[in-house]
């Protein structure tokens, strides 16, 4: 059976789903996007994820194409009508539709399309063994704070990690200092157990999850550092681990092919990620 997706306004079989071909995300990636997790059939922290949404559409002075009810109201359709228990909802807004111009119009319409996806999260084999980085250069444009769907050097940087035998990429600003993952926040404790992660700014995006660990991690009485870190102190660390809204919290086990302390998956890592996804659960929307 094909998924049920949305497409303005519309429930479609996803082999029916169509946009414009004038559409400016597909012809500038002018659009913006949002990931939400569910578990057991509920969104999964999605008021922050609308909220975040909103700060992205009013720093490209994009509308929202609907009210904030009528969003939520489709996502839960979409994860009843797709019988969805664990995966995520995609959600993208555009422009809209218009002629081929750099300069954006102020009378498009903006789009939205969303859709579903199951993916194992609770039980996903990277929580249990942690995954492998390699460095990369931070190629990615100035505004990172904004989750738009120009993700083309972020792929990039997967592949290369990829082909350099590791899961992931993190990557590196032009003095050599980590700003994140492809799609994920970077971050390393050292041995007085203090967690060391970006500062929130331009260069990284504002992870919900992120935003969400940080606060288990203040409540479980570590200590939390925002700054920016290097390959080498990430090297000498503790452990490491990334944050993203599909992983919850993955060890990293290895920089470069080099460990990270033993080279197996930390207990601060494994903790954060259980507290989280308790809380996750019990704040879950119905």
């Amino acid at each position: 059976m094909s998924r049920i997706v949305y497409v303005n306004g519309e429930y479609l079989a996803e082999e029916d789903a169509k946009i414009s071909v004038f559409d400016r995300g597909f012809l500038f990636a002018d659009g913006v996007y949002e990931v939400t997790s569910v578990l057991h059939g509920r969104l999964i922290d999605n008021p922050n994820h609308v909220r975040r949404l909103h700060r992205s559409l009013d720093e490209l002075g994009m509308p929202a194409p609907i009210s904030d009810a009528a969003l939520i109201d489709a996502q839960r359709t979409l994860v009843t009508r797709n019988g969805l228990e664990e995966g995520i909802v995609y959600l993208q807004v555009t422009r809209g539709a218009a002629d081929r111009e750099f300069a954006w119009p102020h009378t498009s319409i903006p789009s939205l399309v969303m859709f579903t996806q199951a993916k194992t999260l609770l039980d996903s084999p990277q929580a249990k063994t942690g995954i492998r980085v390699a460095t990369c250069e931070d190629i990615r444009w100035h505004r990172r704070d904004i989750k738009t769907v120009g993700l083309l050097a972020a792929c990039m940087a997967k592949m290369e990690a990829q082909a350099a035998g590791a899961d992931d990429a993190w990557m590196l600003d032009q003095d050599g200092l980590i700003t994140e993952g492809s799609s994920n926040n970077a971050y390393i404790l050292t041995h007085d157990d203090v967690i060391i992660t970006r500062q929130l700014g331009h260069e990284i995006l504002s992870g919900i999850t992120r935003k969400a660990i940080l606060a288990l991690a203040q409540q479980d009485t570590l200590t939390v550092e925002e700054r920016p870190f290097s390959v080498e102190e990430a090297l000498q660390a503790k452990e490491a681990f990334i944050s993203s809204a599909s992983s919850f919290v993955w060890p990293v086990t290895h920089i470069n092919d080099q460990p990270i302390g033993a080279g197996t998956p930390g207990p601060v890592a494994k903790k954060l990620r259980l507290m989280y996804i308790e809380t996750a659960l019990a704040s879950a929307d119905d």
